[in-house]
């Protein structure tokens, strides 16, 4: 069975009528559609969803941005397609998979993820450790480094509130929201980039054949 999932991000109108039209034609019944909620990893439909999955099932997007928002997440949504025995389909990335290159990719994707994930603890503890030491010193500080909001922004993506940041870096709390703000605004070049890492990683997978459609099936 063809399963579509549509999602609509915090910075775009709330019509999913473009992807839901998209995944129909591609054969998709009924896709399930995400809106924005009050909580950054709240994705009601996309648990639904995956929680229905069958073998042989395959979950189709309109672009890979849709389904995950970095490849450590990418990594673990299709991990969790992998074990119910299912197929993951992207219409626009213009690849096609299929046999061992499919394991070699899952293990590129896992690999790079887990690397992120890694590299996000280590920067979150040295910003938790930085922060600590900045907090013996003097006054407020008027303005936030650049490595300081990169730190922010990885602890905001980990789970941390605003609130327990602006307590952290000695600044208030709007100055948080603003950064996250920002961050959000630029989504879109982020989300860019995900699909080029992406493409990347499947230019030197071997057997790749270009086409129209996405296709990447990962067999148990």
């Amino acid at each position: 069975m063809l399963i579509g999932y549509a999602r609509i991000l915090k910075s775009e109108a709330e019509d999913t009528t473009p992807q839901v039209d998209a995944l129909k034609a591609a054969g998709c019944e009924k896709p399930f559609a995400e809106f924005p909620t009050g909580g950054r990893r709240d994705r009601p439909q996309l648990k639904q969803m995956l929680d229905d999955l069958r073998p042989e099932d395959v979950v189709v997007v309109t672009e890979l941005d849709r389904i995950a928002s970095s490849l450590g997440d990418l990594s673990g949504i299709l991990n969790k397609i992998n074990n119910c025995g299912a197929y993951f389909r992207s219409l626009r990335d213009g690849t096609d998979k299929s046999g061992d290159s499919d394991r070699i990719l899952m293990q590129m994707v896992q690999s790079i993820g887990n690397f992120e994930r890694t590299k996000l603890r280590t920067r979150t503890a040295e910003g938790q450790e930085a922060a600590c030491s900045r907090g013996n010193g003097g006054g407020q500080p008027t303005k936030l480094a650049p490595a300081q909001q990169r730190e922010i922004l990885d602890m905001l993506n980990a789970g941390r509130s605003a609130a327990d940041l602006a307590r952290l870096f000695r600044v208030h709390r709007a100055t948080i929201s603003r950064l996250a703000s920002k961050a959000r605004r630029s989504d879109s070049v982020e989300r860019t980039n995900v699909h080029q890492k992406f493409l990347d990683l499947a230019k030197i997978t071997p057997t790749l054949s270009l086409g129209p459609v996405a296709r990447i099936g990962f067999r148990r």
